[in-house]
């Protein structure tokens, strides 16, 4: 008799061969895969640092005499570049985590996507991998653009250096996951650009980190209103505004009206683990990964 080919498959206590290999060897490899990924393309470094950068140098020049926030009792007043310094920082973290998943499109072309999704691993470990891989990219690219807050009245300490350390790597996470959802259902990285225009940066733009959220709520336009609620809602709101009270722990902080650091850290944690398992569920419950 003809030995069937599912025969010849060893039994293992009932359970799918799919979850067979360690999935957390799995999702380290890959994400080490996106970082020698990245340390070979010097362009990515560029494009994720130089632009926010050149953003914050010519935006902080430009806007610095026309923007005025009293920060103090003494009647002084905060530069353009010390607000817009931590927005800036929010915007890497999210250009990293753009250039980051970029990379799923095109491993789907090269035809590495179908190997790792046909090998016996869980898709979450493919999810983590990819997802972990541009999250600790974000971070280095950030502490690199943290380097240039020495020029600013901030005063660091360890612990607030882990403080910030771990809300970038949050933000990245969250960031990340969500550009893995985008990009699962993309098929060309124009589309995926098209979506980062009219979403991503909109959500970054919202956010506090380019002008003060208590501004739109001082003026009763409908338009005005409804871009108040949105930023009350957005989550990266309360990551720009923790990061303003981490890095500003005083006079500034107080003067923008920012909501507790507690809730701020709560608001990115639920959204970094929703943005997470949204990443997980799109790439278990769609085969759009196919060519």
């Amino acid at each position: 008799m003809m030995q069937r080919p599912e025969d010849t498959i060893p039994d293992r206590g009932g359970s799918n061969d799919r979850t067979t290999a360690c999935p957390w060897r799995a999702s380290i490899t890959l994400a080490w895969r996106e970082i020698l990924r990245f340390l070979r393309q010097g362009s990515r470094v560029v494009g994720a640092i130089g632009q926010p950068v050149i953003f914050w140098i010519f935006f902080s020049a430009g806007f610095d005499r026309n923007f005025r926030l009293e920060a103090g009792s003494e009647g002084q007043v905060a530069s353009f570049a010390e607000y817009y310094f931590p927005g800036t920082l929010v915007l890497i973290l999210l250009f990293t985590a753009i250039f980051s998943t970029i990379s799923l499109i095109e491993d789907r072309r090269e035809g590495f996507l179908q190997s790792v999704l046909v090998a016996p691993l869980p898709r979450w470990s493919m999810v983590l991998g990819k997802v972990a891989g541009g999250a600790v990219l974000a971070v280095i690219q950030g502490g690199l653009f943290l380097l240039l807050a020495l020029t600013l009245p901030v005063e660091f300490s360890f612990w607030k250096l882990v403080q910030i350390a771990a809300l970038m790597l949050l933000a990245s996470l969250g960031l990340t996951s969500l550009g893995f959802t985008i990009a699962w259902r993309m098929e060309s990285t124009q589309g995926f650009h098209a979506i980062m225009t009219v979403f991503l940066m909109p959500l970054w733009l919202l956010s506090g980190a380019f002008f003060p959220v208590p501004a739109l709520a001082a003026d009763s336009t409908w338009l005005q209103i409804g871009l108040y609620g949105i930023m009350q809602v957005n989550p990266l709101t309360y990551t720009v505004a923790g990061m303003h009270q981490l890095l500003y722990d005083g006079p500034l902080s107080s003067a923008l009206d920012l909501p507790p650091m507690v809730f701020c850290w709560w608001v990115t944690i639920v959204a970094t683990v929703l943005m997470f398992f949204a990443a997980c569920w799109t790439a278990t419950g769609s085969s759009r990964a196919g060519p």
